[in-house]
Order: structure tokens, then C-alpha cells, then sequence
């Protein structure tokens, strides 16, 4: 009987050591996992704060356009072909040029740019010019005979910055 004291002995030594370390071990686990959780935050905010690099910006940046030089004509106020003229219109308009030597040019040719830009608006009528299909319509037409009037570079764009029919 004495080997199963001497086990039952050694039983409950294990046992008063293992709760002595018990809180020990504890306090190291709960270090760790502390540890553990600070290792996570700061993976996580480097993740989430890092920069993203040239070929991701590449990957990601929108699509635009890039707009060429602007050339700016004087308003402009005509009356238009409607029955009895008591319509007329007031327009502004931009061309985007796909090279800044077209707008010296322009600027030598303004006065035939003006007339023909006259001509083509006091030959439409209300109706023609009253949706938007018959803008984009002037736009092009205005496009095609004022690029036919220079002999560098091209008018790209025209943009109406101010359209008023009365």
C-alpha cells in the first residue's frame, strides 16, 4: 500500500504545483493573446492604410478624356428663318482644337468663322434647333464648314456656352 500512497502523494504535488502555475500560466496566455490581437490590429490598419502602388493607380484611375485647346468666339445673337423673324437666337460657343497653332490661325480667319457661323444659324428654324438632336446637329455643322475654312490642324469639339432662343 505504501506505492499507492507514494502515487496518491505525488498525485496531489502535481496537483498544488499545477495550481501554482495555474495563474502564471494564465497571466503568459492572456499576454499572448494580447500580443496576438495587436499583431492583427496593426496588420490589418497597415493593410488598409497603405498606398496603392503606380500600376494599381494605373489599373483603377478613371478613363478621361484629355481636352485640347480651347478657341473662344464672341457671342452672337441672329434671327432665324421662322416665319415673320420674330424668333431669334443668342449663342456662345467654345471650338476645342487638337493643337494650339489652330487658334492663330482662327484668330487670322475670325471674320469668315463669324460669317459662315451667321449664315448657318440665321438658315435654321426653331423647330430644327429645339431638341437636343438638333443641337448636336448645328455642332457638326458648324464643325465641318469651319474646318473647312482652316488649313492647319482641325476644330475637334464645338461647345455651346450659351444657347438662348426667343
Amino acid at each position: 500500500m505504501a506505492r499507492k500512497d507514494e502515487i496518491e502523494e505525488k498525485v496531489e504535488v502535481s496537483v498544488e504545483e499545477g495550481k501554482k502555475k495555474s495563474p502564471l500560466m494564465l497571466i503568459i496566455l492572456v499576454i499572448l493573446l494580447l500580443l496576438m490581437l495587436v499583431a492583427v490590429g496593426v496588420g490589418a490598419a497597415l493593410y488598409f492604410m497603405k498606398q496603392p502602388s503606380e500600376a494599381e493607380k494605373k489599373k483603377t484611375a478613371p478613363v478621361t478624356a484629355a481636352i485640347g485647346p480651347m478657341w473662344t468666339m464672341d457671342s452672337m445673337i441672329v434671327n432665324l428663318a421662322d416665319q415673320g423673324g420674330e424668333r431669334y437666337i443668342k449663342v456662345s460657343m467654345q471650338f476645342e482644337l487638337n493643337s494650339p497653332e489652330v487658334a492663330k490661325e482662327l484668330d487670322l480667319v475670325k471674320p469668315k468663322i463669324k460669317d459662315m457661323a451667321i449664315d448657318l444659324l440665321s438658315s435654321k428654324t426653331y423647330a430644327e434647333l429645339a431638341d437636343n438632336a438638333g443641337k448636336q446637329r448645328l455642332r457638326e455643322e458648324l464643325m465641318f464648314k469651319a474646318n473647312s475654312i482652316i488649313t492647319q490642324g482641325k476644330i475637334t469639339k464645338v461647345y455651346f456656352t450659351e444657347f438662348v432662343i426667343q
